[in-house]
């Protein structure tokens, strides 16, 4: 990103060129994560356009069904609710912690799903991981249910990719958005979208531009000829340094790892956390860790605080332990480049900090 910065403002557009081989690098970068060819692939500034493009070009018919979780996402969310403009009707599935009339979010079960499910159902779209609770969907579960069903299964994967395996052809998914700048460790404004190739046979193109043309620069031929592949969605100019980092970091940081193999090294870093959290004899009353089954579990370790969450967050910062909660739950996510030590002193600075404000 440094040196795009420093050639453009050197050189101006003529420096763009020489960025242009980061486009399919990119591209063959995240196919490789997720076990898909290239052609699959497009570059997006966020999920919530990816979502917008999906959403908005699927073909829907009044009283189709779309399927979703009571407690999404934004991003994951309106551009569903827009459809409802189209006739298409929106069925929310109900966190099982509401359900049960417990105060933090939970995640949902594939028992309320199926109950809900119906003949118009025609897509599923949630998170692989829920972002309030951590709350990972069983992706060969999910799958397989979509499969039966002839329904189309799309994922928001902010959460979880460059963390968990996400891998669409072999759990029947048929789009993934995700962001760039989370576990991907790449730059705000960059993001991913996946579609398989029958499902993109059924998507409209909602939005227009010349980068989605076959007929590329030469901007006198207005004739419609967009890509059929994943570049259908790539319509218009892209931030080039982003996608030179998100690019850079697949090749040097992913593509040197499986994602069982980071997924696995998460898990172990949270485990360290969890037990010095343990020995740190912790009142369970001042904190209560909400980690969901093994098979749900992901790479954020919530914990429920009697204090006040923004309080603990800040004093926390201070001390340079950095937790989240944007739901009053706090979140724990640490990557696979970080060290036991760090867990262990997370796990100190955090019951130092509760105790002091419970």
């Amino acid at each position: 990103m440094a040196r795009y910065g420093g050639e453009m403002a050197e050189g101006g557009v003529s420096a763009l060129y020489q960025f242009l081989d980061y486009i399919p690098m990119l591209h063959r970068g995240a196919g490789a994560m997720l076990k898909t060819g290239a052609e699959n692939i497009s570059f997006v500034q966020n999920t919530a356009t990816a979502m917008s493009m999906i959403a908005g070009g699927y073909p829907f018919e009044a009283g189709d069904q779309i399927i979703s979780y009571a407690h999404e996402y934004p991003s994951n969310h309106y551009p569903w609710v827009i459809q409802q403009r189209r006739g298409a009707e929106l069925v929310l599935v109900p966190d099982v912690g509401k359900a049960a009339g417990q105060a933090a979010l939970l995640g949902w079960s594939m028992a309320d799903l199926e109950r809900l499910v119906t003949d118009r159902t025609r897509v599923l779209a949630v998170s692989h991981v829920q972002f309030a609770s951590g709350y990972a969907a069983d992706l060969a579960e999910l799958g397989a249910f979509c499969k039966e069903r002839n329904i189309d299964l799309v994922l928001d994967c902010a959460q979880s990719f460059g963390c968990l395996p996400v891998y669409p052809e072999e759990y029947n998914i048929a789009a993934v958005a995700t962001s760039g700048w989370k576990w991907l460790l790449g730059p705000f404004g960059a993001g991913l979208m996946y579609t398989s190739p029958e499902f993109r046979s059924k998507l409209s193109i909602t939005m227009g531009g010349p980068a989605m043309m076959e007929q590329g620069l030469d901007y006198l031929d207005l004739s419609w000829k967009p890509h059929g592949d994943g570049r259908m969605f790539e319509f218009s100019a892209a931030p080039f340094d982003h996608m030179a980092a998100l690019a850079e970091v697949m090749t040097k940081v992913f593509s040197q790892n499986s994602m069982e193999q980071v997924r696995d090294e998460v898990f172990r870093l949270q485990d360290v956390f969890l037990a010095e959290l343990e020995m740190s004899g912790v009142d369970s009353k001042q904190a209560k860790v909400l980690m969901p089954p093994q098979k749900h579990r992901s790479g954020i370790v919530p914990i429920q605080v009697s204090a006040n969450p923004q309080s603990v967050m800040q004093q926390m910062q201070k001390e340079g332990v950095t937790m989240t909660g944007p739901t009053g739950v706090l979140r724990l996510a640490p990557h696979f480049y970080m060290s036991d030590e760090q867990m262990r002193r997370a796990a100190q600075v955090f019951s130092a900090v509760v105790a002091w404000e419970g």
